[in-house]
């Protein structure tokens, strides 16, 4: 596959086109759930007015079905408008039909205005290069050579809690870098997939939502995910992922798990 600088193309106000590099590790058709969920952050703040103060601070995305890597459309409503936090929707269709909606809430930032309380944690080190991340019988021509990974701790290749550091090397939008929360919702989405519980050669876990929780923006390109994943005997799991990058905690993420044997 040639050597690509996007996700997206946008060709007018509201229609984008994605590119092979929003393909993801399971389905070469299908885009990962990271580009898209900063497709709709990029259509939110491009597309409603904001006052200054709103900073972007809660984004809940529900993937209602596999995104094609195809033409997308953006619509944006603002749900509520008020004095220190606006609720804010979006949505994306391909070929008519809603295939991932997001809510997002605005909170008026007022800088030292309150004392600061850090958190616990404190990301590792950035570790060196190392190569692409690679699950058995991924699809690596796309999203996941897309975004340099650096593991820290665990491994993607063996169940259990990992550590990884993350950042885009493409665009989100041709000519366009990332702003800092789309870096962060590039990435946020593979948090279960950092810290898979099961043998994913034999299971499934299909997120159908992602939270995004951020009480600030990263200061560089590098995201840490921190992940872990839980699940029910029922078939039901939760992938947990403390988000920092180098200067310390950011917020975390939160995906809801359908798990299911493979075949």
């Amino acid at each position: 596959m040639p050597a690509l600088d996007a996700f997206y193309e946008q060709l007018d106000e509201h229609l984008f086109r994605s590119t092979p590099a929003t393909a993801g590790p399971w389905d070469p058709r299908a885009q990962h759930g990271g580009p898209p969920s900063a497709l709709l952050a990029y259509a939110i703040e491009q597309g409603t007015p904001s006052r200054p103060e709103l900073r972007l601070a809660r984004l809940t995305v529900e993937l209602m079905r596999p995104v094609p890597i195809a033409d997308l459309v953006t619509t944006v409503r603002v749900l509520r408008s008020g004095r220190r936090t606006e609720l804010v929707e979006a949505e994306l269709t391909a070929a008519g039909q809603p295939v991932m909606r997001m809510t997002a809430s605005r909170v008026a930032a007022t800088p030292g205005s309150v004392p600061a309380v850090a958190g616990d944690a404190h990301p590792p080190p950035l570790p060196p290069p190392a190569g692409p991340l690679a699950w058995a019988g991924a699809h690596l021509d796309g999203y996941m050579t897309a975004v340099e990974w650096r593991p820290s701790s665990g491994s993607v290749a063996e169940p259990g809690p990992a550590v990884v550091w993350a950042r885009p090397t493409v665009d989100l939008v041709a000519g366009r870098k990332p702003a800092p929360v789309e870096r962060v919702l590039i990435v946020a989405d593979s948090g279960s997939g950092v810290s898979a519980a099961l043998d994913i050669r034999e299971w499934t876990f299909v997120n159908s939502d992602l939270t995004v929780l951020l009480h600030r923006h990263p200061a560089d390109e590098w995201v840490c995910l921190a992940s872990a994943t839980t699940i029910d005997a029922d078939g039901i799991g939760c992938a947990h992922t403390l988000l920092s990058d180098r200067t310390g905690e950011l917020g975390y993420g939160l995906q809801t798990l359908v798990v299911q044997p493979r075949g």
